[in-house]
């Protein structure tokens, strides 16, 4: 689940041999730390939120793209739940400590350890309140894709090397810095674009949303 929620678009940096080329560049890195610390400062003060979503990938040899819809919720630290409902019904589930990835179709239930400290992925690290933007990302302002003219953009490139992803893009709103979509890109060229709506924050969501039960039918395979 969490690879799926890394992958993006392709951003090409044309640097021209010109007198103004080094302001030019430095006016825009300034830019982009700039939001990082506005976002990073808005998400420390986020405790939780819900929100409807989009999941559109396209990757693979045929380029084929799929779309799925659903609901997510999460609560720092490190409690999540995307719901898929639409087209199949999916369920992927972080209690804090375990992760619970359930299929009904299948009746099979995989379970594995979230993982802890610099071994977690830093989209995870930062959506479940681990991460910190500056420290884990090279950041650049992402000019030129298909954002909404009322949004941010920001291009993470991870300051190590990850399995699952290249880089990702961070779109929020330009007053209230609500997430507005997540964007990442895989090692084989997928792109995964996460559109959220109906976003809702610090709603004071229970830790029983986040307790999965097995279902009595299921198979059981625990992973690591």
């Amino acid at each position: 689940m969490f690879s799926r929620i890394s992958a993006s678009l392709g951003l090409t940096l044309i640097i021209c041999v010109v007198s103004t080329a080094p302001a030019a560049q430095t006016a825009r890195d300034q830019t982009a730390e700039s939001l990082a610390r506005q976002v990073q400062a808005h998400y420390d003060n986020v405790r939780d939120f819900t929100a409807d979503f989009e999941q559109a990938y396209q990757g693979g040899v045929l380029r084929q793209r799929t779309v799925e819809r659903g609901r997510v919720a999460i609560k720092k630290p490190g409690r999540m739940r995307w719901e898929y409902t639409d087209p199949e019904r999916k369920l992927f589930v972080s209690d804090g400590s375990q992760v619970y990835s359930y299929v009904p179709a299948d009746q099979q239930v995989m379970v594995q350890a979230l993982p802890e400290g610099h071994r977690a992925t830093t989209p995870v690290l930062f959506l479940s309140g681990h991460g910190e933007l500056l420290r884990d990302f090279t950041v650049e302002t992402a000019n030129g894709g298909p954002w909404p003219s009322d949004a941010h953009a920001l291009k993470l490139t991870p300051k190590k090397r990850e399995p699952e992803y290249e880089w990702l893009v961070l779109v929020v709103d330009t007053k209230s810095l609500v997430l507005r979509q997540l964007v990442t890109r895989d090692g084989q060229g997928g792109t995964s674009t996460f559109t959220f709506t109906n976003l809702r924050e610090n709603v004071g969501l229970p830790d029983d949303r986040f307790v999965f039960k097995i279902p009595r039918n299921a198979d059981v395979i625990r992973q690591g």
